[in-house]
Formats: structure tokens, C-alpha cells, sequence
């Protein structure tokens, strides 16, 4: 069978991306995981042992990761620190491992001349006003506004020189916000839903106003296979889904699955240098790769959602305390 080595595998989109591996293909599978906090080895634990194999590493280990090059053929690069909050407090590991991680895959995939894909994100391209009609294209402009979205733009800028100058095949995915199973409770969706289930008011930055343009997990990692197999080497593609809502939108929806009432929520201090708007043009990709999502109704795979999280709160209730407890510290 094919091997494929994942990058970032035990997190949360990076796991999602290894079930669907498993599910849809007959790949073997080699994950290399920092094993950070956010991160789970429980996301892979109960997939086939003679199909994954975990290994605990970090990106920027030139000898480790081209050792896993030499045995891969092909490589999904998801890891990647990705809070936006986190980047603010201390950018520095946003450096290490986006930047100086994603050069490092870059010199191993140029030497075994390895089939990578790289994985990024739309807040590369800045954000939108809330009555711009415009969506972002892969002729968007980079403008990113924060450290974690400044190191991924810079990732992706040392993705393109690599394959222009050295020939690497590579391809580059930016996609919107992903919601779905195995999140860390401190990002969005999870943080309001387990605020629900603990009866807690979900809390809003600022006016709640901010729009993402959401996808399910399972989506996202359908477009990425799509694109590993099919994409043109190169070339970028946009992936969304079409889930443009507000925070306000979401959590009302939240809030409307849990039989709560609107004036449940408390808005808080808002996060510096918030982006309005982010919203994601995917028609390359549908139309070149023939690729559409599954949840194409948002408020159905946010029910979905609701339900796992429900279902494994043993998973996410170790580390609700520390992560209110962080956010406390910070007014909201």
C-alpha cells in the first residue's frame, strides 16, 4: 500500500484529514505529531494499528523529518500553531513551527523529491468589510493582521519559492474556519458548546459581528485528498463551503439547539486586531477538481457537532478549566 506521511495528524483538522484517509482510502498512514496541548493521541487511538502509526516529533528536526521523507512518498503538511489569541501572547513558537518547520519539510521534500501538499488558511488575505460583496480568491492579495496569520503567509511564500526554484511538487490549500469533532475547547465553536452543556452563558467578542465562512472537518479533508491526487502541481486552491454566518449567527444557532434563549449571551472585550470578515470563493477547486462538500447545510453539521462533544466529554473536560481559567485572566 501507499504511505503517507501526515504532519500535525493528532490535532484537530490533521485528525479529522487521518480518519477520512482511512476511511476512504487504503493508504497507510505515518503521523508526525508534536503531541502539543493541542493535540490528541485519542483522536487516532482507535483507528487500525497496522494502518497509523504515530510518531512523536517536532517539524523543525531537520534528522527526524528526513528520515520520515525517505519513507514517504507523499506528504499533508497540517501542523501548525494556529490560535490566534495564543500569537498575541507569544509569537515565537508561530515562528518556530510555521515558518522554520514548513523550510524544513520544504529541504526533505526537495532531496527525496516528495509529493507535498501544505496546508493553510484564509487569514492569510487580511479580512473583508462586512458589506463587501467580494469574496477571497487565489488572486487575493496577502495582507495578514496577526502573528499566527503573518507566519502562515509566510509559509505559504516559502511553499511557491520552493517549487519555483527547486522544483518541488507542491500544492498550497487555504480554507475558512473548520468546525467538527476532536476541537480544543478554546477555539469557537467548542468553547460556546461546552459552555452550553455546563449551563455557562456563551460569551461573544465585541459586538458579535464578525463573520467566518465555516466547514465542516470532514469537508476539508475531502478537498485536500482531492487536491493531493488530483491538483496541479503549484497551484493553490481555495476550499470553503459556502457557511458565511456571524458570531451573533452562530452562537444563536447554538443556543437555539440547547433550548436557550438570545439573552443568554455576554459580550466581552474584544481580541486585538480582530478580523470582520473572512469569506472564501472555493469555485477553482469545484470547477478544476470537481469537489463539493458534504455539509452543505451548516446548521446540520453544527448539530452533529453538538452531539459528539456531548458524547466525549471525557476527552474535552480535562482542559475546560485551564482554558476558562486563561481567558478569565483576560476580561473575557
Amino acid at each position: 500500500m501507499d504511505r503517507i506521511l501526515v504532519t500535525g495528524g493528532a490535532g484537530f483538522i490533521g485528525s479529522n484529514f487521518v480518519h477520512h484517509l482511512v476511511r476512504e482510502t487504503d493508504r497507510q498512514v505515518t503521523v508526525l505529531d508534536k503531541l502539543t496541548y493541542a493535540a490528541s493521541r485519542e483522536s487516532i487511538d482507535a483507528l487500525p494499528q497496522d494502518r497509523v502509526e504515530l510518531v512523536e516529533g517536532d517539524i523543525t528536526d531537520a534528522t527526524l523529518v528526513d528520515k520520515l521523507f525517505s519513507d514517504h512518498r507523499e506528504v499533508v503538511h497540517f501542523a501548525a500553531e494556529s490560535h490566534n489569541d495564543n500569537s498575541l501572547h507569544d509569537p515565537s513558537p508561530f515562528i518556530q513551527t510555521n515558518i522554520v518547520g514548513t523550510f524544513t519539510l520544504l529541504e526533505a521534500s526537495r532531496k527525496h523529491d516528495v509529493r507535498l501538499h501544505h496546508v493553510s488558511t484564509d487569514e492569510v488575505y487580511g479580512d473583508l468589510d462586512l458589506d463587501d460583496p467580494k469574496r477571497f480568491t487565489e488572486d487575493t492579495p496577502y495582507n495578514p493582521s496577526s502573528p499566527y496569520s503573518a507566519s502562515k503567509a509566510g509559509s505559504d511564500h516559502l511553499v511557491r519559492a520552493w517549487v519555483r526554484s527547486f522544483g518541488v511538487r507542491a500544492t498550497i490549500s487555504n480554507c475558512s474556519n473548520n468546525y467538527g469533532p476532536w476541537q480544543h475547547v478554546e477555539k469557537f465553536i467548542p468553547r460556546m458548546i461546552t459552555n452550553l452543556i455546563d449551563g455557562v452563558p456563551p460569551k461573544v467578542y465585541g459586538d458579535g459581528l464578525n463573520v467566518r465562512d465555516w466547514i465542516h472537518a470532514d469537508d476539508h479533508s475531502s478537498a485536500v485528498l482531492r487536491i493531493l491526487e488530483q491538483g496541479r502541481v503549484g497551484e493553490t486552491y481555495l476550499i470553503g463551503a459556502d457557511g458565511e454566518r456571524s458570531n451573533l449567527q452562530v452562537v444563536t444557532a447554538l443556543l437555539g439547539l440547547f433550548g436557550r434563549d438570545e439573552s443568554d449571551i455576554e459580550f466581552v472585550t474584544d481580541r486585538a486586531g480582530h478580523d470582520r470578515r473572512y469569506a472564501i470563493e472555493s469555485g477553482k477547486l469545484r470547477a478544476e477538481l470537481g469537489w463539493s462538500p458534504r455539509f452543505q447545510d451548516f446548521e446540520s453539521g453544527l448539530a452533529d457537532t453538538v452531539e459528539w462533544y456531548r458524547a466525549n466529554e471525557d476527552w474535552w473536560r480535562p482542559h475546560k478549566q485551564a482554558t476558562e481559567a486563561f481567558y478569565a485572566s483576560k476580561g473575557q
